[in-house]
Order: C-alpha cells, then structure tokens, then sequence
C-alpha cells in the first residue's frame, strides 16, 4: 500500500486459507462492513499464496492505513472479531473442505 502523509500508520495483514472458494466467500462476507470512520481506510484483497506447500492455497490480504495508531489498533481489533466469526462459520459449514485438508496432513 503506497504511504499516505494523511494516514501514516498501516498495517498488513495476510490470512491464509486453504483453497481460492474459502478466501473468496471470506473476502466477500467482510467487504460488506465499511470502516465506520473516515480516519481509517482499508482495502481487501485474495492473492495466490507464492511458494505454499499446499496446491490451491490463496492469501486474504487486508491493507489498512489509519491517522493514529489508536485507530487503526481499533478497526484492526473489530476486524480481527469479524474474522474470527467467518471462519468459525467457515469450519462448521464447510466440513467437506475442513476435513479434506487435514486428511491430507
């Protein structure tokens, strides 16, 4: 994410998951929250995930720029809640993906 004298803290962060479908659906399931204030931007993005041991893996990667530490701790705190709840419901309904990746570890 290019820097921005207007918001000089940022954070990156990459979650990954285990095929393009799940990163997908996450990503869409949280595009939907806007940052509810101005002095935060966020951008969210899936990325192949270069040189992963599993075939398929894809990266969800979140960019955020804030105006002060404080805030962008917050949104990141209330995204990080966010996610949490996607991929709790990820693994309760997506069982036959779950499953067929930890048979083949």
């Amino acid at each position: 994410m290019a820097t921005d004298d207007n918001f000089p803290c940022s954070l990156t962060l990459r979650v990954p998951f285990p095929d393009a479908r799940l990163a997908s659906v996450a990503l869409q399931a949280l595009r939907v929250d806007k940052e509810l204030s101005g002095l935060v931007k966020r951008e969210l993005s899936t990325v192949a995930s270069p040189g992963s041991e599993h075939a398929g893996e894809t990266v969800l990667q979140v960019d955020y720029k804030a105006t002060t530490n404080r805030m962008l701790r917050v949104a990141v705190n209330s995204f990080m809640d966010s996610l949490a709840l996607v991929l709790e419901v990820q693994e309760e309904m997506d069982v036959d993906v779950i499953e067929s990746e930890k048979a083949s570890i």
